[in-house]
């Protein structure tokens, strides 16, 4: 017998209404209930990053909070980036500095990212370098991405 419950919250600026048995995880609801399938499933247990999603303005690793946590609150994935004009400037910074590598780490790592942009518009690359910490990535040096950050950035900064 699984218990489920009625969460209502915010998902990438539209009101969402569902139910869910109260031991799912965010990352599990995201994927298989809600199909946004850009967020990613790698460790399971917090350590990698790739799962990554912003709740309430902070990011998170949705592996590890449960679906029923959502309720009240206000969800952004990585489709939530985009606007109607097109890529947001983390997301266009990734791709104009080839800091996309095979691309399964890259949702939470550009999540991570445009929150750590938002969050202090003098960014250094140093902070930057930091505040990834955890987010994982075999495909690359971390080279690009702290040039695509640093990119993110100047575009925020400029208004761009």
């Amino acid at each position: 017998m699984s218990l489920e419950t009625e969460i209502n919250f915010t998902l990438n600026g539209r009101p969402v209404t569902v139910r869910v048995p109260v031991a799912m995880k965010t990352l599990t609801m995201l994927r298989e209930v809600l199909g946004l399938t850009g967020t990613k499933y790698a460790c399971g247990e917090g350590e990698c990053g790739a799962c990554t999603v912003k709740v309430d303005g902070r990011t998170l690793n949705s592996c590890l909070m449960h679906a029923v946590d959502c309720d009240g609150r206000e969800l952004v994935t990585i489709e939530g980036l985009k606007s109607p004009a097109g890529m947001n400037p983390t997301q266009k910074a990734f791709v104009d500095h080839g800091a996309v590598q095979c691309g399964f780490c890259m949702p939470g790592m550009i999540i991570q990212a445009d929150y750590l942009t938002d969050d202090d518009p003098q960014l250094t690359r140093e902070q930057a370098q930091r505040g990834l910490e955890g987010n994982l990535c075999r495909c690359t040096g971390y080279t690009k991405v702290l040039d695509a950050v640093e990119a993110a950035v100047e575009a925020k900064r400029c208004g761009r």
